[in-house]
């Protein structure tokens, strides 16, 4: 079962439950400030934040309410103990794991809503097995530094949920500023 916090009927746009243009998976995250920015994010983007434990810290922490301020409250947030606990009560269709081990650039993608965008955590990455059993599905962020081995996890997720966005909002709105309209 998962763990959910709610949001006040006024602020849902949309109600079933796949049917949020974006969302957003961390597998288990370590650094609270991280996943409290991501969360921000996923309040200003209406997505779904989807956490799959364990954590590296307790979602009571303040660090997490701080580096997600007062949106916090307005996240629409939903805990798993397992990635397949996760994969089976979601069954998500268009999954993009973000990883420095992508051999396909993160804008070479063609986003659609429903979009899932799986990213590992801060220290390990993306669990080993997933890198052959996701492969089709693995992308990374262009990273043209001679010495750049990788991006802080809050700034990834932000490139790729604003690169999916700004896709998803061209397709379904005739402004990139308006909501994006889903039709599942």
């Amino acid at each position: 079962m998962s763990i959910h916090t709610k949001r006040h009927k006024s602020q849902t746009r949309y109600t079933p439950k796949n049917t949020q243009p974006l969302h957003v998976v961390l597998l288990e995250p370590q650094i609270p400030h991280n996943t409290g920015a991501i969360g921000r994010l996923c309040v200003g983007l209406d997505a779904r934040l989807h956490l799959i434990e364990p954590l590296g810290f307790s979602l009571d922490e303040k660090a997490v309410r701080r580096s997600g301020l007062d949106y916090w409250p307005h996240l629409d947030l939903h805990v798993y103990t397992s990635w397949s606990h996760f994969y089976n009560e979601n069954q998500p269709q268009q999954i993009h794991f973000l990883s420095t081990r992508g051999q396909i650039s993160l804008y070479e993608v063609n986003f659609t809503p429903p979009c899932w965008l799986v990213f590992g955590n801060e220290t390990r990455g993306l669990p080993p097995h997933f890198y052959r059993e996701f492969e089709q599905d693995l992308y990374k962020i262009p990273q043209p530094g001679l010495h750049a081995r990788s991006i802080n996890l809050a700034n990834a997720a932000s490139i790729a949920m604003y690169e999916a966005y700004r896709q998803i909002a061209a397709a379904s709105s005739p402004s990139p500023s308006s909501p994006i309209k889903s039709d599942n």
